[in-house]
């Protein structure tokens, strides 16, 4: 499938050739001070047995023109049944700005190719802390967004780690997300839409500070991340 390729000028996407990485089963932190191993291993253990990996991490708001927010479904293969809702973005690899980051994974994640001029923002930070079967993840999230014209997604590029946790994507509408059931991560992405919005008249706004929060599918109880 093609992948489409926006330039930054707003014109038409092109195709080019085959950009994917070397998939990979792990994600490792690009600071060696903090994480030795990978990120993820899938071996469930008992909730206070769980290691805690720190990384950084850029995500991206990524908006249609038709008024739609790419969301992907992600889950816990350690639990099944589980699924909650995300926005494209992973971790930081060594010698990658955050902006280079969010570039690289929406390639890697939807297929689309775009330059670091096309981003706004970061429009939001936050300290996130997730904990899983497996392990728990202590995330330092920049977010950042982008407006496209509608296309297909693509998910050639998708790691095997990502192959294996991420089972759907959708186009999500305003009311979609204002009135649905199901967990997305972050909670309050409908500011982080306006926000967004806000910054195509006022690019000069600073972040907007989310703070410190907890998404989990086994909750730390509390475990310092």
């Amino acid at each position: 499938m093609a992948v489409l390729v926006w330039d930054g000028a707003g014109g038409t996407p092109t195709t080019p050739g085959d950009g994917r990485r070397p998939d990979t089963v792990t994600e490792m932190s690009g600071d060696p001070d903090d994480d030795t191993g990978p990120i993820r291993t899938f071996t469930p253990v008992a909730p206070h047995e769980r290691p805690v990996r720190h990384r950084r991490t850029a995500r991206v708001l990524l908006v249609d023109d038709s008024e739609r927010l790419l969301l992907l479904s992600d889950s816990d293969p350690g639990l099944p049944g589980s699924r909650w809702w995300i926005t494209p973005g992973g971790g930081v690899e060594a010698g990658e700005s955050d902006r280079a980051t969010a570039v690289r994974e929406l390639a890697e994640e939807t297929g689309a190719r775009i330059v670091e001029a096309n981003l706004v923002g970061p429009i939001a930070v936050r300290r996130v802390c997730h904990g899983y079967t497996d392990v728990i993840v202590a995330q330092d999230e920049t977010f950042f967004a982008v407006r496209l014209p509608a296309f297909e997604v693509d998910i050639a590029g998708h790691t095997e780690e990502e192959l294996l946790t991420m089972t759907d994507h959708r186009w999500w509408a305003r009311q979609e997300l204002a009135t649905t059931g199901e967990p997305v991560w972050p909670h309050n992405i409908l500011a982080l839409w306006d926000e967004f919005d806000a910054r195509l008249d006022d690019a000069r706004r600073p972040p907007l500070d989310l703070g410190s929060v907890e998404e989990s599918s086994v909750p730390t109880n509390c475990r310092t991340c």
